[in-house]
């Protein structure tokens, strides 16, 4: 769920991103719109309306929820490149979407990493909401043992640790990026 879930915040954030850095205003509007709604409306109540009132998968609803927060950190991304970068690229000729593809994305990759892993591990951690509605995840199948069993505390430090095993990971390689993102720069 996590994956399929990250594919779709991926996808969503960075159109988002994109179009939130778009020189149509309607285009930019869309998009603030989006990630409004997303940000601002709590995970539990959105997967709720996604199961019961559209009969989706809650995947969808993790990966549009977390597509707002990837595409607000595009959107920085894309703005901390430099403006010469732009311009240099439309001087060269490059249309915009040439300028995103070739010139400006593959920087914002590399500014943007770090975020993204954090990203990552706090939509790992959301899949557990997908217990209200019966999403057979990680938290589901420890709720579903310690009902079982009578067996509370184990199952939920289980859970606990096979999160931590997954997450910590994900972001000890975020703080070790940022940090060497840092160095290269205050060694310039």
């Amino acid at each position: 769920m996590s994956v399929l879930a990250l594919l779709i915040a991926i996808i969503f954030g960075t159109i988002g991103g994109i179009m939130a850095t778009s020189k149509f205003k309607i285009i930019r509007a869309y998009t603030k719109i989006y990630v409004e709604i997303f940000q601002n409306i709590p995970l539990v109540i959105q997967i709720f309306f996604l199961f019961y009132v559209l009969f989706a998968i809650g995947v969808l609803g993790i990966g549009a929820y977390h597509g707002a927060y990837v595409s607000e950190v595009v959107r920085s991304g894309i703005l901390a490149v430099p403006k010469g970068q732009f311009e240099a690229s439309a001087s060269q000729g490059f249309t915009y979407v040439q300028q995103m593809r070739y010139i400006i994305v593959p920087q914002t990759i590399r500014i943007i990493l770090p975020t993204m892993t954090n990203q990552m591990v706090n939509l790992i951690k959301n899949t557990s909401a997908l217990l209200i509605v019966g999403g057979a995840e990680l938290m589901h199948s420890a709720d579903s043992y310690a009902a079982d069993y009578g067996d509370y505390a184990p199952a939920y430090i289980f859970a606990a640790i096979l999160y931590f095993i997954i997450c910590y990971p994900l972001a000890y390689f975020a703080k070790a990026y940022e940090d060497k993102l840092k160095k290269a720069y205050l060694t310039r």
